[in-house]
């Protein structure tokens, strides 16, 4: 049966990037890899397929190749040996088959290049954790529920059937690769690949565990407590090391990763530990100063309005902040007043202020302005600067 494009094998045009054609290889080699794809038989074929075809149109001078030769320029054409890195058992710039899987399955994947049969780490989880300012600096402990690979109990992450233990494969010898040699009409070459049969281990099980079929793991849904210190922001991330999915063979636990976002609030703007908020006073607060209550994040506090306060000015309040995450000890909040002009005055209010503007018209030499005009000029200077 004749070889299928590789082009066509990544499902990438012929004038496609090197950077394109990582990206569909790697998700290909996502969905195809057989240690995630037991359930479907034509999965180790497709696998095998996929990383030829990346093999050699991820490297330039392969490429050119095969563009010119088409399948006919496999063998000593693409380097003489059949070394790790030129034939068709490497995988260009990520090396052997072992480094590979670390970068599609995370790091720890894989064990030797002959074959995986030492410990392997466990997959990393990552949690994300919405929360209120409040939370943020209050700091929390709560429980979060995640779902992981765990050991099988019934064989002990063996496998193989309660009794039974994994065998050396009988293909490779427990080298988990097999190499050939293949003639072409440029000579011969050497060819090195994972063993079809163990798939890389080494090992094959010949009568699987019923509990996890042969896996070693099984998932698990599991509840966790953590612990969020005061003062985290978001992007903050915290690290809970040996609650990630269990190891194989023996391998440590991967670990969870909380990443926090903090919910935008109301009153409040963060700017790194400190805390502004704007606060409407009335014009005869600023006028004559008062002492009000303003919003903080642990509860109300006091403020003390000096008399003439501008709109617009700042107070500071010194250690009212978010705490330091690492400890060091808090912020400070920033009350930007925003003065409010009255849009309906009592004819009270308007003798009131009528009366005031006669005394500053009178203490002006020469004012030309007549009380009404000049009490209109003053609000409208105030409904601008506020």
């Amino acid at each position: 049966m004749p070889k299928k494009d590789y082009y066509d094998v990544l499902g990438v045009d012929r004038n496609a990037s090197q950077d394109d054609i990582k990206t569909a290889f790697r998700k290909l080699a996502r969905k195809y890899h057989p240690d995630m794809n037991r359930d479907d038989p034509s999965a180790e074929e497709k696998f095998k397929g996929i990383n030829e075809a990346y093999e050699v149109l991820s490297d330039p001078d392969k490429r050119s190749q095969y563009d010119r030769f088409g399948h006919a320029a496999q063998g000593s054409a693409w380097g003489p040996g059949g070394s790790e890195t030129s034939d068709f058992g490497g995988f260009g710039p990520f090396g052997s088959f072992d480094s590979i899987l670390d970068v599609f399955f995370g790091e720890g994947f894989g064990g030797s290049r002959a074959a995986r049969t030492g410990p392997e780490r466990g997959r990393d989880i990552r949690f994300d954790l919405e929360m209120t300012l409040e939370e943020a600096a209050a700091g929390l402990e709560r429980e979060i529920e995640i779902r992981r690979l765990e050991t099988c109990d019934a064989c002990n992450g063996t496998g193989a059937k309660p009794g039974t233990s994994p065998r050396t494969c009988p293909v490779c010898g427990g080298t988990g690769r097999i190499s050939e040699t293949r003639s072409t009409v440029f000579g011969v070459g050497t060819v090195s690949t994972p063993c079809s049969k163990c798939f890389g281990k080494g090992t094959v099980i010949t009568d699987p565990c019923g509990t996890c079929h042969g896996r070693g793991r099984e998932p698990k849904t599991r509840k966790i407590k953590v612990t969020i210190p005061p003062g985290v922001d978001s992007g903050n991330r915290l690290k809970i090391e040996g609650e990630g999915e269990a190891g194989v063979r023996g391998g440590r636990p991967g670990d969870v990763y909380v990443f926090i976002s903090v919910k935008p609030h109301s009153v409040f703007k963060r700017r790194g530990n400190d805390l502004v908020c704007e606060q409407p006073i009335s014009i005869y607060q600023a006028t004559l100063g008062d002492e009000i209550e303003v919003p903080s994040i642990d509860g109300k506090t006091s403020l003390r309005i000096p008399e003439g306060t501008q709109p617009g000015a700042s107070f500071r309040l010194r250690g009212k902040g978010m705490p330091d995450v690492r400890g060091r000890g808090r912020g400070d909040q920033y009350v930007r007043v925003k003065v409010i002009i009255p849009t309906r005055l009592s004819e009270k209010e308007k003798e009131l202020f009528m009366e005031l503007v006669k005394m500053q018209g009178e203490g002006r030499s020469g004012s030309k302005h007549e009380p009404k005009k000049f009490f209109d000029k003053i609000k409208d200077a105030w409904e601008r600067r506020a």
